[in-house]
């Protein structure tokens, strides 16, 4: 019953109260993050709700120590997110697809396809307008360019950009941005 309040008054009042640098941003991180103790499997301390995230009813959601859903995102249900993790805004992770390999019947009529967990290690910061599909792992560590789409798994320790995301270097290497070293 709790869960199914809490929901009620996330989706109808909170989810639209103001984000940094707005007036009143702290009370609305504050009810979100208490709303969310309710809502989702399982919220670390220190975890920032971004205006208008969209979670479904929280099934399978669990947010590690720290970490922010971004403003506008879309989260599907059997997600981990570790801790410390930066989101930017418009971000979709989907864990759910439509089954379309019937030629003979309308995708529409087809269903969804089995659903297939998303994991996202430590340490990760996902940009603005990243898609995640079904069944990716992102390892510790790792950094998703704006506006890729992650089709499978991205390794640890690296920055991974494009459609589809793809590696395109390690973190930390100084030399892949034009430096030199000391």
């Amino acid at each position: 019953m709790k869960k199914k309040i809490a929901l009620l008054v996330y989706y109808l009042f909170a989810r639209w109260f103001p984000t940094q640098p707005m007036p009143g941003w702290r009370l609305g991180y504050a009810v979100r993050r208490f709303l969310f103790q309710f809502i989702v499997d399982e919220v670390g301390p220190g975890v920032i709700v971004k205006h208008n995230a969209y979670i479904g009813n929280g099934e399978g959601l669990r947010i590690g120590s720290n970490s922010q859903i971004g403003q506008n995102c879309r989260i599907g249900k059997d997600v981990t997110i570790g801790d410390d993790v930066v989101m930017g805004p418009d971000v979709v992770i989907m864990t759910a697809s439509h089954a379309f390999d019937d030629l003979d019947t309308p995708i529409r009529l087809q269903g969804a396809d089995m659903s297939r967990p998303i994991r996202i290690g430590n340490d990760v910061w996902i940009g603005t307008r990243v898609i995640i599909l079904p069944g990716v792992n992102i390892g510790n560590k790792s950094v998703i360019g704006a506006g890729s789409v992650v089709t499978k798994d991205i390794p640890e320790g690296v920055v991974a950009a494009g459609v589809p995301a793809r590696v395109v270097r390690r973190r930390g290497d100084s030399q892949a941005r034009g430096r030199r070293s000391p």
